[in-house]
């Protein structure tokens, strides 16, 4: 059984004009226990709808959902206290401390001082405690969202896009310190439209578009879903070297300062002993490595999906 399950979930909204507009549109979904599990789509593709339902914030108008084994609709209030969230922005005080604002949350679930000062250690914050939010950049105020998360000591964390709006040296913040929170063995759920950044930190992944899954498995068998891998080459006269591989009958294009070759990365030997027999020499050559982006957008044209 998954740490998060959903089946057939559905959720709708009424416009204020009339009619529905449809977010969530029977996903399915299972999240396993332990490690980073990424939860991907564009904006308005029902990312932070279906959190909302997990956490019992809206009601879903269909479907099943169940977390850490209880059914969320009747049973959320016996799990609740192990897990940790932040939807959207995370709620803080600007005017007052980063300690302090822990202090405030920390009453509310009866944790003392040492716990404050362990997480505050966790994310990294200790030297800042005692400046006001104000003072911080996004990142660090992301860091002490996901630090009033882990006062509970969760098993479980939810964070809506947590890396939205930082700059790329608060993303290589939040990004390592999502990427050790899951390797303490917590599931730690990451919903973004930053495909590259997701891929970079998840273990596995959900594609979705349009409130509809895609695609869902570990990151390796969901990149393996688009177009197969190659291998790039560099050397110093492009053209010749295409035309040496295609009498070798190695299909290989010329693709800006390299080559493209449609061999899989494990013939890579190949490509060396064709060109080095005449006397062209390589000044690089590795995998075509292909990013969940290119996936995503492949298989939403699939699908029918697609902007």
């Amino acid at each position: 059984m998954g740490v998060i399950e959903l089946h057939g979930l559905r959720k709708e909204y009424r416009r204020i004009r009339g009619g529905r507009t449809v977010a969530v549109d029977g996903l399915d979904l299972e999240v396993p226990d332990g490690g980073v599990f990424g939860f991907l789509g564009p904006n308005g593709a029902g990312k932070t709808t279906t959190i909302r339902c997990v956490l019992g914030l809206v009601r879903p108008n269909a479907g099943s959902l169940t977390l850490l084994g209880a059914d969320v609709s009747s049973g959320l209030a016996g799990v609740i206290g192990k897990v940790g969230s932040i939807v959207e922005q995370p709620a803080l005080f600007p005017r007052f401390t980063g300690r302090r604002n822990l202090q405030i949350l920390g009453r509310i679930h009866r944790v003392g001082r040492s716990t404050i000062d362990g997480v505050l250690e966790r994310v990294r914050l200790s030297e800042r405690a005692d400046d006001a939010v104000r003072t911080y950049s996004l990142g660090m105020k992301q860091r002490l969202g996901i630090a009033a998360a882990l006062l509970k000591d969760p098993s479980v964390l939810l964070l809506d896009e947590p890396a939205n709006g930082l700059d790329p040296a608060g993303i290589v913040e939040v990004r390592e310190l999502i990427r050790s929170l899951g390797a303490e063995g917590r599931t730690v759920f990451v919903s973004s439209h930053i495909l590259s950044e997701v891929q970079q930190t998840a273990d596995q992944v959900a594609i979705i578009a349009r409130g509809r899954l895609v695609k869902a498995g570990p990151v390796n068998e969901v990149l393996a879903a688009g177009r197969a891998r190659g291998l790039v080459v560099k050397l110093a006269d492009l053209h010749a070297g295409a035309r040496v591989l295609a009498d070798a009958q190695i299909p290989a294009i010329v693709s800006g300062d390299t080559l493209s070759v449609d061999l899989p990365p494990d013939q890579a030997e190949r490509v060396t002993r064709v060109l080095a027999a005449r006397d062209l020499y390589l000044s690089e050559l590795r995998a075509d490595e292909i990013d969940l982006e290119t996936v995503f957008l492949e298989l939403t044209k699939d699908e029918g999906l697609g902007p």
